[in-house]
This record gives structure tokens, C-alpha cells and sequence, in this order.
């Protein structure tokens, strides 16, 4: 069959840097999706663009180079360069926009979570086509990460003023998404194949603080604005599709306990990613954290015992100001009892703006840097006696990647990217294949301390 093409006019087309967190990867995937709905098209090089904006990070000193790099090369390749994330709503110590004084000649910046604001700034300088097909868009969006799985971001913002953090400054206050948009973004990435959805914020746990838990409405079905809720129905409607719920940021507050029987009875993936940053209450007090060092290993305690399968991810911050040898004893003591699944330490770093930068008694680099090495040579002993505490297990992983060697999978204590992998053996039967997407059971054969290698 001959398919006629009609003339449709030039297409403009657009490239896109994205870095930092998931949740400018979903601000990114936010914008892609309203540029196709607009007719543009997403170019695969700086050659082929006639715009590029890059979506920035501004956490750490580390991060805003890593940007500025970017989008010092965006300007060198491309030349027309469009500003957007975190560190678009970062200013210097003299109140200077950061991004401008380094790189002058970008058309635009914006702040974080700022779609019209791109969407405007594009149009400004690449005039949207004439032509738009909006059936062109697929209902679950444009996204950047493979097709079987997805993050689902379900508020903006922060209330904490943690002292070293100054993401709210960038990003706000709280905002919620409603409920019955999150469920119709979730129940559209599954029509469309997506086999695990990470749900991410800047705080899971507070989801609906703001709109007081307002009720909304789904399937016709009244359903709070609310973590514990939320997390039902995600799981409900994922085991109509077979697929994984997997949780992200969540703050130790008491409702979460409300969570872990759900994991156990297999409703989400027994997997919790809790900030934790520290174990001494008084640090924590000096981080202005959320949490109690000490009823935290009694919580993590209870919830192995209500889900013995739970695997913890949680990260922690090493040398903050003023942080004693004996308060980073206590840390790495706490570290011993709790025995945390997967864990990322880093030494703490300044970040303009941030006011812990005023703390008194600041830890040198170096000892920083010994402090952080010390955490995490403590957990590569836990985590290979946590991980060959597998072996010989049986267990459903989900194909990442297929390869000449088998497979490239993860497991259930497994997120994409931040955790290990499970490699995994090809099928002895020669009709037998592996494919991305797909759900394999395979037998644990061997270990270290982050990954697993299996035999299908």
C-alpha cells in the first residue's frame, strides 16, 4: 500500500541536554512532550538542532560545573541555547544570575518546573510551526528513560529547610499534583508497556500537606491526597499490568509504617529510598532534618520485621560542620546496627546560599574525605554479607539490557542507575531468549558487594 504524503512545511527542530535528578528528567520529559504536541520535532544532534536548551542542576559546586560545562559546549556546537532547571534560579553571592555572568550569550534562563516559561522562550526565539499534530503525542507523554519503565513525579517542591539544602529556594514550596492526574499519568505509562514505575518528589512522604489531604476522585472512587492512599491505588492498578511500584524520598514520618505491609503482600516492591543523611540527633538537629537519629534504627528494626524482604537504600553525609569524631562514631555505629541495604555517602560539600555554610566548626576537606572513606569501606562489608546472603536464591529480575553474554537485569533491591544489577546467564535452551522489558525468574549463582550474577 502507498501511503501519499502531503506537504506540511519546514520542521523545526529542537535538541535537549538534561541533567541532574529525576525530577528534572521529568521536567524534561514535560517539555519534549509539549514541543512534539506543538509539531517540533527533537533533534538527535547539535548539528541537526536549530535550538538546544538544556535543562541544568545547581545542588552541589560539582553539579553547576557540570552545567555550565554543558552549556558552554551547547553554545560552542549549536550557538542558540535555552536555559531552563535549578540552577537557572541561581544566584551568585553579589544577587547575579549565575548562569548569564558565565555564559552570556544564552537567549533564555528560567528557573525549575517551568514548562510555560521554555515553551514561551522557544517560541520567542523559534517560531512554533504552522502544522501541529496533536495526535502525534502519545498519552503517556514524551520520555526519556527506556520504554519498560518510568519515573512518576507526583509533587513539586519542598516545606523542609534542611541547612545544607537550598533546593527549595530553587524549586519552592510543596505543591501536590493532584490525585487523579498522577493516576491517569500511571494508568497511560502502563497501557503503554511500562513495567515499573519510580515514583519520585523532593518528600513522597508529604505528598498532600498542602492541600490537606484534600479527597479527590478515581474510577469514581473517592481517594485522599495522600502518600499512604496514593501508594494503594498505584499498587492496585499495577497488578493489572503485571508491574513493579517502587518508591523514592521517602522521610521516615510514622504513616510510612502504613506502607511496608503493602510490601509485604507484594502490593509495591518492598524497597525504600529514606534520606536519611545522618544517625546523631544533634547533627541532624544541625541539619534542621526532620528525623531522630534514635527512633530511626527502631523504625528501620520494625519495618524488617513486618517485611523481612525489605531492601533500604538511604544516603548519608559525612563531615558536616561542626561533626565530632564522637558524633561520627555514633554514625558509623548506627551504620553497624542497621545494617542498610544500599547506601551512598558523601562528604559534605558547601553550596552558596545554603546556611549551614554559617555553622560554626567546619570539618576539614581532607578529614571529610577520610570520614566518607571510612563510611564506605564499613559498607562494602555489609553490603557483600547482605548480597551473598542471596546466593543460591531464586528471584524475578527485569531485563535492562540484552548482550552477547545474557542479560543485564535488575531485581526488586535493584533502581535503575543509583543500585546494582544481576547479570544474567543466557537460557540454555536454544529457543529461549531474552528481552528488554521482560520479567525473567532466575537462580543466584554468585555475588559481590553491589551485584548479583544468575542463571535464567
Amino acid at each position: 500500500m502507498t501511503i501519499k504524503k502531503f506537504p506540511i512545511g519546514e520542521r523545526k527542530s529542537i535538541g535537549m541536554v538534561s541533567l541532574g535528578c529525576p525530577k528534572a528528567l521529568v521536567d524534561s520529559e514535560q517539555i519534549l512532550t509539549q514541543l512534539r504536541a506543538e509539531g517540533y520535532e527533537t533533534a538527535k544532534s547539535y548539528d541537526g538542532a536549530d535550538l538546544v536548551i538544556v535543562n541544568t542542576c545547581g545542588f552541589i559546586d560539582a553539579a553547576v560545573q557540570e552545567s555550565l560545562d554543558a552549556i558552554g559546549e551547547a553554545l560552542n556546537e549549536n550557538g542558540k541555547v535555552i536555559v531552563t532547571g535549578c540552577l537557572g534560579a541561581k544566584k551568585d553571592a553579589a544577587g547575579n544570575d549565575i548562569i548569564q555572568s558565565v555564559h552570556p550569550k544564552v537567549l533564555e534562563v528560567t528557573g525549575p518546573h517551568a514548562v510555560g516559561e521554555v515553551m514561551a522562550a522557544v517560541h520567542k526565539h523559534l517560531p512554533k510551526p504552522h502544522d501541529p499534530f496533536i495526535d502525534l503525542v502519545p498519552a503517556q507523554g514524551i520520555k526519556l528513560t527506556p520504554k519498560h519503565y518510568a519515573y512518576l513525579k507526583i509533587s513539586e517542591g519542598c516545606n523542609h529547610r534542611c541547612s545544607f539544602c537550598i533546593i527549595p529556594s530553587m524549586r519552592g514550596d510543596l505543591v501536590s499534583r493532584p490525585i487523579a492526574d498522577v493516576m491517569l499519568e500511571a494508568e497511560n505509562l502502563f497501557k503503554a508497556g511500562v513495567k515499573e514505575l519510580l515514583v519520585i518528589s523532593q518528600d513522597t512522604s508529604a505528598y498532600g500537606v498542602d492541600v490537606k489531604f484534600r479527597t479527590g476522585f478515581w474510577n469514581g472512587k473517592p481517594v485522599k491526597t495522600h502518600m499512604t492512599q496514593l501508594v494503594t491505588a498505584l499498587g492496585e492498578l499495577a497488578a493489572q499490568y503485571g508491574a513493579w511500584v517502587r518508591l523514592h524520598y521517602v522521610y521516615p514520618y510514622p504513616h510510612v509504617d502504613d506502607v511496608i505491609p503493602l510490601m509485604a503482600e507484594g502490593k509495591i516492591l518492598p524497597y525504600l529510598d529514606v534520606p536519611l543523611q545522618h544517625a546523631h540527633p544533634d547533627v541532624l538537629k544541625r541539619m534542621k532534618r526532620p528525623a531522630n537519629g534514635e527512633k530511626n534504627i527502631e523504625r528501620i528494626q520494625a519495618w524488617r520485621k513486618m517485611c523481612p524482604d525489605l531492601t533500604i537504600r538511604s544516603t548519608f553525609i559525612a563531615g558536616f560542620p561542626g561533626e565530632t569524631e564522637a558524633e561520627f562514631q555514633y554514625l558509623l555505629d548506627f551504620l553497624k546496627e542497621a545494617e542498610i541495604d544500599r547506601l551512598g555517602c558523601f562528604a559534605y560539600s558547601p553550596v552558596e546560599g545554603a546556611t549551614a555554610n554559617a555553622l560554626p566548626d567546619p570539618v576539614p576537606e581532607e578529614v571529610r574525605e577520610e570520614r566518607r572513606g571510612r563510611v564506605m569501606e564499613l559498607q562494602e562489608e555489609i553490603s557483600k554479607k547482605r548480597m551473598q546472603a542471596k546466593v543460591g536464591a531464586t528471584m524475578r529480575v527485569l531485563i535492562d539490557e540484552v548482550t552477547r553474554q545474557g542479560g543485564v537485569a535488575r531485581s526488586v533491591a535493584d533502581a535503575p542507575e543509583i543500585d546494582g544489577v544481576v547479570y544474567v546467564k543466557p537460557p540454555y535452551e536454544p529457543h529461549k531468549k531474552l528481552h528488554v522489558g521482560e520479567f525473567v525468574e532466575v537462580r543466584v549463582t554468585a555475588a559481590d558487594a553491589h551485584d548479583l550474577w544468575a542463571e535464567a
